[in-house]
């Protein structure tokens, strides 16, 4: 059986969230932050023996103190995040048990993944060594220039937009990262391809979104109300108000 590690990526910049309270995951979503919604869907798990999550330096104080005891009593260890994706993943990477021999990556921006689609992404990537959830692009796409005019419309024939997580052999991800020290992949997948790697798409679901803006927050909510609640063992939220991020 795989033993599955996970790694929250919350070390972004939000740049394009546009608050000057909060960054996207620890955003107050349904009562607590974002990226909370997403750990505890992989926290419920048997096979995910350890939760990393990654966070950017300067949010780390305050992160330790709000969360301090979150983090304890749910096992999640922490890491600190670089200036880029990629030095982030492998910081979270490197905080990974030895044990752990199946990495996946997640947004913690994410909070909306549900247990059928881990299931199937997990399985997929512990069978072929690398794999992801994604979506086939519906929408008619357009090339524009800097002018604000159509270039040109875009096939949309094979295209699939990545989410994750994003699931892979911890040997191939680590010999993705050995090769590629200077990686500004803006995701995993992109990484092991590098390498020759294939990775299998799983179909995942619009659902599955990624808060980006605050009007993400309400589709998000909404969202939630329809996914099934989580049934963890402990406390999952020990100090649930959100003072601290104002």
């Amino acid at each position: 059986m795989p033993t599955y590690g996970v790694i929250l990526a919350a070390a972004g910049q939000s740049s394009r969230f546009q608050d000057a309270n909060y960054k996207k995951p620890f955003a107050p979503l349904a009562g607590r932050p974002v990226w909370l919604h997403a750990a505890e869907k992989f926290l419920e798990r048997g096979d995910v023996k350890q939760v990393v999550i990654v966070v950017a330096p300067e949010d780390r104080e305050a992160f330790v103190e709000k969360f301090a005891a979150n983090l304890t009593f749910m096992g999640i260890t922490l890491a600190e995040g670089g200036c880029q994706r990629g030095e982030s993943v492998r910081n979270g990477l490197a905080k990974l048990s030895p044990a752990i021999d199946t990495v996946a990556i997640h947004d913690a921006a994410r909070p909306c993944i549900a247990a059928p689609w881990i299931d199937a992404v997990f399985a997929a990537g512990a069978q072929t060594g690398a794999a992801i959830l994604a979506i086939p692009v519906v929408g008619t796409l357009k090339r524009v220039g800097p002018d604000g005019t159509i270039l040109e419309t875009v096939d949309r024939t094979g295209l699939w937009e990545a989410q994750t997580p994003q699931v892979f052999s911890r040997q191939v991800l680590e010999k993705a990262f050995a090769m590629n020290p200077g990686n500004q992949s803006t995701d995993e997948a992109q990484l092991v391809e590098s390498v020759g790697q294939k990775v299998t798409v799983v179909r995942g679901s619009p659902i599955n979104l990624k808060i980006t803006s605050r009007e993400d927050l309400r589709l998000a909510e909404q969202a939630l109300k329809a996914m099934p609640k989580p049934k963890l063992s402990g406390p999952n939220h020990p100090f649930a108000d959100d003072g601290m991020w104002r």
